[in-house]
């Protein structure tokens, strides 16, 4: 597709027609409620949210596309003047409410772009998506596949959105006289917070932005804003620190989580042993958990300070499903949509032997002493055995770490993709 015709969440100037993939902030940068620039196609349900999102935003622009039904765009061609069909369908990605792939089809051949995305096999959304998906390609190909990368890496293998809430009421059931705070973005989660609720039959106390949300997702009776009605609040993510949590305990007993896929590395001075001093059950990971929960639900469990657990429950996709994912397709060519960061990885390195073009596998270079990866494109990928091993070990153990830091920091950066030719 060349260039100046389609952009996915980027909002620069040039593009006929804008897709946005959902409504998380990184996605969004630059687009602003006096954006005017063309046409903007989104899930339903992303419509619905959008107003209190962009105030003032001029919704004549927004086009719905509904999930799992093709349509058919009317482009110009740049370099020839001439008219140009695209065909386009929406498939429910499964990362949060609203958030959709795209599959693209036309003269350029077949793209699919899938935004963030959660691929659990088991779950029933996953497998309509399957099988929509599918259906979409029918015999067809898929020539480039823009993937979420966020967790492309053979470290990254954690248990399903449905294990990992289990493993956060068993956490707030061992802690019967704490309150209990929860860490969440602005959109995202919901499910996780309605298990807490039937759970626990208990309402999960939400800030006021967030109660509004909640309401325009059709879900009314498990949220308040009274916070005399509950011990279990979720927080803006923003908001979750060791201060916050230390603060809190001053007044009640306080315990914190933080669900997320992301292996958080809260650090608190005066307390380097992770237990605390707590009495302790080992996980697998080998972290010291004051509590005693049925094994099926502690795995991956970290404490990373007295009063603060994470739990892996990742609206992101892990490496086995990406696994899954591009096994299914085969895909001629993939990019990851994580990109421009010091800690990147081409999702070509890990998913070489799975799928179509051997000339785009990548090896991020790694320079001598500066302990971060550098990810230019004119190295290239292949393990032909002619690697000493001191840096072949030094390598794997870099990849080893590969977004063990902040790794929401790096959707910051280029998320989006404008679908152009590649030389």
């Amino acid at each position: 597709m060349e260039r100046g015709m389609i952009s996915v969440d980027r909002w620069a100037e040039g593009s006929q027609v804008y897709f946005l993939t959902h409504l998380h902030a990184d996605h969004t940068a630059g687009l602003s409620s006096s954006w005017k620039r063309a046409p903007l196609f989104c899930s339903r349900i992303t419509a619905k949210l959008f107003p209190p999102k962009f105030p003032g935003f001029d919704l004549s622009l927004l086009r719905v596309l509904e999930i799992g039904q093709w349509y058919s765009l009317s482009l110009v061609s740049l370099s020839t003047g001439l008219e140009t069909r695209i065909e386009v369908i929406a498939i429910d990605a499964n990362h949060c409410p609203g958030a959709v792939m795209y599959l693209f089809r036309g003269e350029f051949g077949c793209m699919l772009y899938t935004g963030d995305f959660r691929w659990e096999v088991t779950c029933k959304i996953a497998k309509v998506g399957k099988m929509m998906l599918l259906g979409a390609l029918r015999n067809d190909k898929v020539d480039t596949l823009y993937i979420d990368n966020t967790y492309c890496n053979p470290s990254y293998s954690f248990p399903s959105r449905e294990v990992a809430a289990q493993q956060v009421v068993n956490i707030i059931n061992s802690y019967p006289e704490h309150d209990i705070i929860i860490g969440i973005d602005s959109l995202g989660k919901e499910d996780l917070l309605l298990y807490i609720s039937k759970m626990l039959k208990v309402k999960i106390w939400v800030w006021p932005e967030r109660l509004q949300t909640m309401h325009l997702l059709g879900l009314h009776g498990n949220f308040t804003t009274k916070t005399t009605l509950t011990r279990v609040r979720a927080v803006p993510r923003y908001s979750f620190t060791v201060e916050t949590l230390e603060g809190l305990n001053t007044m009640r007993p306080t315990i914190g989580i933080m669900p997320s896929g992301l292996p958080w590395a809260l650090k608190k001075d005066g307390c380097k042993d992770k237990s605390c001093g707590l009495p302790s059950t080992k996980t697998e990971m080998g972290i010291c958990l004051g509590i005693n929960m049925p094994n099926k639900y502690t795995n991956n469990i970290e404490k990373h300070h007295q009063y603060i657990y994470t739990v892996p429950y990742s609206d992101h996709s892990c490496f086995p499903e990406i696994v899954e994912f591009v096994k299914l397709l085969c895909p001629s060519h993939i990019k990851g949509i994580v990109s421009s960061s010091s800690s990147y990885i081409d999702p070509c390195y890990y998913l070489r032997n799975i799928y179509g073009t051997s000339s785009l596998y990548k090896k991020p270079e790694i320079k001598e002493g500066s302990g971060r990866v550098e990810g230019k494109h004119e190295s290239t990928l292949a393990c032909d055995g002619c690697i000493e091993e001191k840096k072949r070990k030094r390598i794997k153990e870099y990849q080893s770490c590969l977004h063990k830091t902040r790794v929401s920091l790096l959707r910051r950066f280029k998320c989006g993709v404008k679908l152009i030719n590649e030389d």
